[in-house]
């Protein structure tokens, strides 16, 4: 997913907030991971071991590339080859939204994952109900830059969702940030009116 994707500099605008909840020296897996780019900043700014998954043949070859660990595979089939608990972290980040599966995909996240990053567009946001409401149209937006008929986000969700679904698969949230134009919103409004305020959540999982 290209969401936040800046073409200019490489770079997806959340991946510093990303990196900031990553310890050093850990080894991380990262699910849907593209060109590489994050895997590439963790390694040089957090040391990181990392590997990736990516469904693109394309974007598997730029990530070998660039020198990074990534094997062409679709998480909607699980992630087998990998061991209970054997990364510290693993990444799903503006993926969620477009699997086919994505109960599935969490669960084996948590399967394989110490802690679990996740982050997701929130469709409850306040601009996308308006937008709805007024025009009575599918949304778009920097976020949302896509047509119904080309979108590949199909298991759309909000906060509400994510955190009914976590009590429900007695999945535990370490922390949530709530983000609006790529920054970290911390106002008392983005913690109490996440749902309504947010563009973006990411969030810490864990699961014993």
């Amino acid at each position: 997913m290209n969401n936040h994707y800046n073409s200019s500099k490489g770079l997806h605008l959340n991946y510093s907030i990303i990196s900031d909840l990553i310890d050093e020296n850990s080894k991380v897996l990262d699910l849907g991971c593209g060109n590489g780019y994050l895997l590439e900043l963790l390694r040089k700014t957090k040391k990181i071991k990392g590997n990736g998954i990516e469904i693109s043949q394309n974007k598997v070859i730029e990530c070998l590339e660039k020198g990074l660990s990534v094997i062409q595979g679709d998480i909607d089939e699980g992630l087998k080859q990998f061991s209970d608990k054997s990364y510290d972290y693993v990444i799903l980040n503006q993926t969620l939204q477009s699997t086919r599966t994505p109960d599935f995909v969490l669960e084996e996240m948590l399967r394989v994952g110490k802690k679990c990053i996740v982050s997701f567009p929130n469709f409850a946001y306040w601009k996308i109900r308006f937008y709805l409401f007024f025009l009575g149209k599918m949304p778009k937006s920097k976020v949302l830059p896509f047509e119904w008929y080309d979108t590949p986000n199909i298991h759309l969700l909000t906060i509400k969702d994510f955190f009914e679904f976590a009590k429900k698969r007695n999945i535990t949230i370490e922390n949530g940030l709530y983000t609006t134009k790529a920054k970290v919103r911390k106002a008392i409004q983005y913690n109490i009116f996440s749902n309504f305020f947010a563009q973006e959540a990411i969030f810490i999982l864990k699961k014993d």
